[in-house]
């Protein structure tokens, strides 16, 4: 008979593990409720049923902490940081999840999860069971022995580890796993607060246990030490004695091992998929249902049994505060509400008309039918996604719930060109409102018919967009969340994606329309439900003004494209190739041996183990190997010409692969120009994004990646291509909305804004200011908008820590205005939730008021840099709307071709070139008038290199 197994679930070590791997892209719901913490240990919990099936499962919990190791040393834990609210929050969710699974929940008060863990390993081993204690944490590899393993989880693209006794003794290079306890006594703990001994890290650690085998023996030999490690080992004795102790994991805890409790049995999917729901958690809930469908092995069982003390069993809700914004969008919070059954409206479940219109007298009723209206949704079903290419397939109209009506566009282009132009009067009417979900696409499709919509547009992502910018914005989502209403997968009338994917022209008629109609009515409602909203969180002007006129500009640039040197790039990239051999075979001349440059283990090992760089305290990442990030390696580049090397060798590679030899395939077959897609809904300070390619991420302080830039050139000789670029623009934004008149005076004045910070900052005329001094000051002028601190700018410059803060403070007393305007920006967002732009786009900042001083950090440089970078993307988008409108009603043969961060750049024909920077300047500089003037800087030339 096969040996059972028994999984033990570290809790909270799962929970902190999966919120900061979503940390720097947190998972946040409609609610404005953080999701990272449970989506994280969910994760782990359902791969882990996924892949080892076990028989057994429970999940421990901390409780009040550590009675016993409190009383032996009352500083444990005392340096940790409040918990995060998001994970305080998601305990109670995480703790329902696991009661609507019938999965044990493990806790005792005064006891921590890692004795209730040892205690019930200990207790299912002498049962004959297999036990894996599920947790990233290297403390319990104590526990280890023949049939008790550590069970460490998939993360960042590694796969999981087991590690049995070989493992551990291999890892901590110790001779038998109950030597971890003397390792973690003798170098502590910083996290947990154990003192260690003095002078004893990581590599001594494992020394002294070679040496000694123990703790005891150690200390008993000290006689057998030298020098200061002697003096201070053995003055501290009964400190290292102290943290053997606290490292030392409980195996008598007062819980017993119930094998019918702990068997892992079928949940109740009713209450899983109502938490699943409530949470937004759409993906999982697919993933659990199908994990748990018919045919496995798990019968239901008791649902209480096994939790070792009460848990929660009401709905877990949020406080309501400004930073989840709640109140904002309308939900309601119920704090008394329990668990129910909850379940999406479907097609089959709600009644609705949906008709196809075909033939000339039917067409005709559906265009008398539109014209009469005021607002009309429509949505368009095309062969494929890329607009430039993609032929209609059919068009669906909505002005009224639970009705929609399809128009079916055949393959020939020029019956469906007549349908087009059928339809042209209602796309064209200046009066009728438009309404659908991603337009942008579907005014490029249309296009291709010669067809331009007018008149005024509502777009539903992009009014989501401003209204949670922190959440997903695709229909499906939406209609969840905010109607209840689960719209039919696309997948389910082609297929998933891939070679065998059909086309919607394959797709019967009946199911079409049925898919259509839905998409239209949906989002008909959508709109009805988001536009009350946006005039309450007081985003309306925003959207009416500035992010629904962009959809045409962009939809314009888009079409327009850019074009490309092929043969220019193609030459490039040899040489490149070159380059990256000759750097290569320097490396390995200079490190004295031939590896993958691409392994960062094999890199690690060179560098840290062989030749010693760096001394002798490098990092490691948690899979135990060096690390050689960017920022490890910039670091050290001072330091041997290895490091200069590699960190060249990497630029160059990824230049070649991401740019050099990937732009040529982007070309369009047909116009032979490269269309990138700008996305308005991704950053949430309000930045455009760009993709297919990426154009903004195109390096421009590298002389190669400056060189790519020569490859976009003007569309033919008659053509020059200009670059208008906004001068230290987030500079003159903070100097406007501070009111500090030192800055404000000097961009008044036209001063070069670094050369007159030094100037002020080191008393000094500015005929005096050296180079390095500009340098400095330049460092400071942009950095502190992010929050720079002592530390950061010692990092960037040459000065020490104590220069940079002196630097710093010396900078504040010049601009003393500038401090107290970051100062209120973080006391709003205390106060409010949220931050604003100068056109009134916010930015939510949830952690504000965390009591975790790491996440509260980053949210408060937040609402300093959120206003300032949001109101330069604010001003770029209506020069952009402003130099649009100009040139389509006035005619011109130029072209605004890209937006990329601060600069705009323009395919203009020789003829209006004198005429038209004149035109681009004013509207450029007159987009938003403040104290400080905006400048914008120009330049042109065959290609984009020598107009920038």
């Amino acid at each position: 008979m096969e040996q059972k197994r028994l999984f033990l679930l570290d809790a909270y070590a799962l929970i902190f593990r999966g919120y900061y791997a979503f940390i720097k892209n947190p998972r946040i719901n409609s609610k404005g409720m953080d999701t990272s913490a449970i989506m994280g240990f969910m994760n782990s919990l359902m791969d882990v049923i996924k892949r080892e099936k076990p028989d057994h499962l429970a999940v421990a919990f901390d409780k009040g902490g550590s009675d016993y190791r409190l009383e032996m040393f009352t500083e444990y834990k005392a340096n940790r940081d409040e918990t995060p609210e998001a994970i305080k929050i998601a305990v109670p969710y995480i703790q329902a999840l696991l009661q609507a699974m019938h999965i044990p929940i493990i806790e005792k008060a005064g006891f921590e999860a890692d004795d209730l863990i040892g205690t019930l390993a200990k207790k299912a081993e002498k049962k004959g069971y297999k036990v894996y204690m599920v947790t990233p944490d290297k403390d319990f590899g104590q526990l280890v022995s023949e049939n008790i393993f550590m069970y460490r989880p998939a993360r960042m693209g590694n796969d999981i580890e087991i590690w049995g006794v070989e493992e551990v003794k291999q890892k901590f290079e110790i001779n038998d796993p109950l030597q971890v306890i003397d390792f973690l006594g003798m170098m502590g703990d910083a996290v947990d607060n154990i003192p260690g001994l003095p002078g004893v890290g990581e590599k001594t650690a494992k020394k002294l246990l070679a040496e000694f085998g123990s703790m005891e023996n150690l200390l008993a030999n000290t006689h057998q030490l030298k020098g200061a490690l002697k003096d201070k080992i053995e003055a501290h004795k009964a400190q290292g004695l102290l943290s053997k102790k606290l490292a030392t994991i409980l195996l008598d805890c007062p819980v017993e091992f119930d094998e019918k409790a702990f068997e892992l049995s079928r949940p109740d999917v009713e209450k899983t998929d109502a938490l699943f729901q409530e949470l937004e958690f759409r993906q999982m809930k697919a993933q659990f249902d199908k994990l748990f469908g018919q045919g496995n092995d798990y019968d239901a069982i008791d649902t209480n049994n096994g939790a070792a003390e009460t848990v929660v069993t009401k709905k877990p809700t949020p406080k309501k505060t400004p930073e989840n914004q709640m109140d904002l969008f309308g939900f309601v919070d119920d704090e008394e509400a329990t668990l129910t059954s909850t379940t999406y409206a479907t097609l089959e479940t709600t009644p609705h008309l949906y008709q196809i219109v075909q033939g000339d007298f039917p067409m005709q009723l559906l265009l008398q039918n539109l014209l009469k209206q005021t607002a009309v949704c429509f949505d368009t079903e095309t062969t494929g996604i890329d607009a430039k290419n993609a032929e209609l397939v059919g068009i669906s109209f909505a002005w009224e719930k639970g009705k929609a009506y399809y128009v079916p566009v055949p393959e020939n282009q020029e019956e469906a060109q007549k349908i087009a132009t059928q339809l042209r009067p209602f796309f064209e009417n200046e009066t009728i409102e438009k309404i659908g979900q991603n337009l942008k696409y579907d005014l490029k499709v249309l296009a291709n018919y010669g067809i331009s919509v007018r008149g005024p547009l509502f777009d539903t992502m992009i009014a989501h967009y401003l209204i949670n910018p922190d959440m997903r914005h695709n229909m499906d989502v939406l209609s969840e969340t905010y109607l209840q209403y689960a719209p039919q997968s696309i997948e389910t009338l082609i297929g998933k994606k891939g070679k065998n994917q059909r086309s919607m022209r394959d797709v019967p008629l009946e199911a079409i329309k049925e898919y259509a109609g839905e998409d239209a009515d949906v989002t008909l409602q959508l709109k009805a439900h988001f536009q009350p909203i946006l005039e309450r969180v007081g985003t309306k002007k925003l959207f009416d003004e500035i992010e629904i006129p962009l959809v045409q500009v962009l939809a314009d640039m888009e079409r327009e494209g850019i074009r490309l040197d092929v043969s220019y790039l193609q030459s490039m990239s040899a040489d490149m190739a070159l380059e990256i051999q000759a750097l290569e075979q320097k490396i390995y001349t200079s490190a004295g041996a031939t590896f993958n440059l691409a392994s960062p283990k094999q890199l690690g090992d060179i560098l840290f183990d062989k030749m010693k760089i760096g001394g002798q305290k490098q990092k490691k990442t948690k899979t135990g190997q060096y690390a050689t990030g960017e920022e490890v390696l910039s670091y050290l580049a001072h330091e041997h010409e290895i490091v200069r090397d590699i960190l060249e060798w990497r630029q160059l590679v990824k230049l070649q692969s991401t740019y050099v030899e990937a732009l040529p395939h982007q070309v369009d077959a047909k116009t032979q120009r490269v269309h990138t897609d700008y996305m308005q809904t991704v950053a949430s300070t309000g930045r455009l994004s760009s993709n297919n390619p990426n154009l903004q991420n195109i390096p421009i302080r590298t002389e190669r990646g400056r060189q790519i830039r020569k490859a976009f050139v003007a569309k033919n000789e008659d053509y020059v291509l200009l670059s208008a670029d906004y001068s230290q623009i987030e500079l003159r934004i903070i100097a406007a909305l501070s009111g500090e008149e030192n800055m404000i005076k000097a961009f008044q004045n036209k001063e070069d804004i670094h050369r007159s910070t030094a100037a002020k900052v080191f008393q000094v005329a500015l005929d005096e200011v050296t180079k390095e001094q500009r340098s400095n000051a330049k460092t400071v002028n942009f950095g502190i908008i992010y929050g720079v601190s002592a530390f950061g700018l010692s990092n960037q410059t040459s000065l020490s820590r104590s220069e940079s803060a002196a630097l710093i403070d010396a900078y504040y007393q010049t601009y003393p205005k500038l401090k107290s305007y970051m100062q209120n920006q973080v006391d709003f967002a205390r106060e409010n939730g949220y931050v604003e732009t100068i056109s009134g786009r916010r930015r939510y900042l949830k952690d504000i008021n965390s009591a975790n001083a790491v996440v509260r950090g980053g949210a408060e440089r937040n609402a300093v840099n959120a206003p300032i970078q949001g109101s330069a993307a604010d001003i770029i988008k209506i020069a952009m709307i402003n130099i649009h409108r100009k040139l389509t009603t006035e005619n011109w043969q130029s072209k605004m071709l890209l937006q990329v961060h601060d600069e705009l750049v323009f395919d203009v024909h020789r003829s209006e070139l004198e005429a038209i920077q004149k035109m681009i300047k004013h509207e450029m500089e007159q987009a938003f008038p403040m104290a400080v003037p905006l400048e914008v800087e120009m330049g042109f030339g065959e290609n984009w290199l020598e107009a920038h």
